[in-house]
């Protein structure tokens, strides 16, 4: 008899982008020519002067250990800037940098909560939420994004489900995959509700550079939340900069001790190269970054206004990141389905929106994190396809 693998495994998964990448991949290797609009990551290249930086730390050493928390300057810089956007005051005491941010609510997941702990989590949203709550034992409370609300929580089902069984409430915004952002009031009436409770709230606020209106509200900024608030955040769609792996973390003095020991035994630091890029990012030129995001309302503007003439797609526009997310409810089959049918039949690689949990079913993500050429190409292939159907 073989010895097995630990039963926490059983949850794991291909995440859904990385799944339709590879049969994709596969697809193109047999011949079949493919518009790829399922992978969320910028196609800009990284700005030369934040590469330049890591190459340059590279040739003067900076290739050794450093502290787990990470390197004092860079830890300033991101308290400065946090708490410039944000409007709040933190310091550098509050700062972990993490190699990526999915390590950093990896970190975060396994600091807070407990096997059999009630945790709130967006659904539709980001595949790791739910892997990690499920891989760590605790309970799944799924709160549906509302289309009608532009994707934010469904308040109903918060107050309903919300209790002094919550131990976390995880948040999003602007989102993967609706590129929805929550509305003030929502997230006014969750700050007053775990006040004076036991629940912790994880704001996961990676794409907080990538909006299109000054309707944006932060979580993080709300008064009186910082105590049982942790920020998570990067910089791979800020800086366009996903394969560098390097977010961080920004949470309360008292419980950093615990996050450096995490991060000591999880991964002993994060590169102190890459630190020096991002200290060239955060304290350099922003021009690459406002107009990276211009490019992406135009093609934001041409990707929705293509989809909503389509016979059987609405699609809201979103307020942030870069995906949509057009209902195609109407035709009557199962997402999966039709992400299936239109990589298979259509060439174009876009994601079911059952990967982000169950209420997404009826929906379908695309990145427009690409060439306006590839989503012409694409968008006019869904439409010979869809219109087939």
């Amino acid at each position: 008899m073989r010895p097995s693998l630990a039963k926490r495994t059983d949850v794991l998964a291909a995440e859904g982008a990385y799944a339709v990448l590879s049969k994709a991949t596969i697809l193109e290797k047999k011949g079949k020519d493919i518009i790829h609009l399922e992978i969320g990551q910028p196609d800009f290249p990284t700005p030369k002067h934040i590469a330049n930086a890591g190459v340059e730390a590279i040739k003067k050493g900076y290739t050794k250990y450093n502290p787990p928390l990470g390197i004092l300057p860079l830890r300033q810089a991101i308290a400065k800037d946090v708490s410039s956007k944000k409007d709040i005051n933190i310091s550098s005491d509050n700062i972990a940098v993490t190699p990526s941010g999915k390590t950093a609510i990896f970190t975060a997941l396994l600091a807070l909560i407990e096997p059999g702990d009630e945790v709130m989590y967006p659904n539709p949203g980001f595949p790791t939420y739910q892997t990690l709550i499920d891989f760590l034992g605790a309970k799944r409370v799924p709160i549906p994004l509302i289309e009608k609300n532009n994707f934010s929580f469904d308040m109903n089902v918060f107050r309903k489900k919300f209790s002094k069984k919550t131990r976390l409430i995880i948040l999003n915004s602007p989102s993967n995959p609706t590129g929805g952002i929550m509305r003030k009031q929502d997230l006014m009436e969750i700050a007053h509700a775990v006040k004076n409770t036991q629940c912790w709230v994880i704001t996961d606020e990676i794409y907080d550079q990538i909006t299109y209106s000054d309707a944006y509200t932060s979580y993080y900024g709300l008064p009186g939340v910082k105590d049982r608030t942790i920020l998570v955040s990067g910089f791979s769609k800020t800086y366009a900069m996903t394969g560098w792996r390097i977010g961080y973390i920004s949470a309360p003095t008292r419980i950093m001790d615990k996050i450096d020991y995490l991060l000591t035994h999880m991964v002993g630091c994060t590169a102190t190269f890459t630190q020096h890029a991002i200290l060239a990012a955060l304290n350099g030129p922003k021009d690459e970054l406002r107009n990276m995001v211009k490019e992406f309302k135009h093609r934001r503007k041409f990707v929705v206004s293509s989809l909503n003439q389509m016979p059987g797609i609405v699609c809201p526009e979103p307020a942030g990141a870069f995906y949509v997310f057009p209902n195609v409810k109407s035709f009557n089959k199962k997402s999966s389905w039709i992400a299936n049918y239109l990589l298979e039949k259509g060439g174009v690689a876009l994601l079911s929106g059952s990967d982000f949990g169950k209420f997404g079913e009826g929906y379908l993500r695309i990145s427009y994190a690409t060439s306006m050429k590839n989503l012409q190409e694409g968008i006019e292939r869904i439409r010979i396809s869809l219109a087939k159907l």
